[in-house]
């Protein structure tokens, strides 16, 4: 339970859910989905998983930038991939796995790792998936 709702989003699916539609109440996001290919689809359309490493990847870069403040780290070129795969889980359920690459041009690799491990403890998605799915989090060289 939130204290306090700071921001709220809110998206409408519409057609066939993988097969369909989402939108944005405020219009920012307005997009067709297909399935990939790999499940069954035509792939012609973003999917649920490619939207959820965009949102991972760059709610995991705010929080590796806002723990570096406290640090003398340049993240200057910095970037933060997010690689969501889906597929079958031990109990056959389908379930997802992330992995989120962090690449700090700049930093050196044991400090890149300690900058990571603090953001992956603050990043709200982290926070959300951890002991639901697994992440794992790679330094770029």
């Amino acid at each position: 339970m939130l204290k306090k709702v700071l921001y709220s989003a809110e998206a409408v699916s519409t057609g066939d859910g993988r097969n369909g539609h989402v939108a944005t109440a405020d219009g920012r996001v307005d997009l067709d989905l297909a399935m990939p290919p790999e499940l069954g689809g035509t792939g012609n359309g973003a999917n649920p998983e490619q939207l959820f490493a965009s949102g991972y990847a760059a709610c995991f870069h705010s929080a590796l930038r806002l723990v570096a403040r406290h640090t003398d780290a340049d993240l200057t070129g910095s970037t933060v991939t997010g690689r969501v795969g889906i597929g079958n889980a031990e109990d056959d359920a389908l379930g997802l796995a992330v992995t989120l690459v962090v690449h700090l041009p700049h930093v050196a690799p044991g400090t890149a790792k300690e900058l990571a491990d603090a953001a992956h403890l603050v990043c709200p998605y982290s926070r959300a998936t951890r002991g639901n799915i697994p992440v794992e989090l790679q330094i770029a060289d």
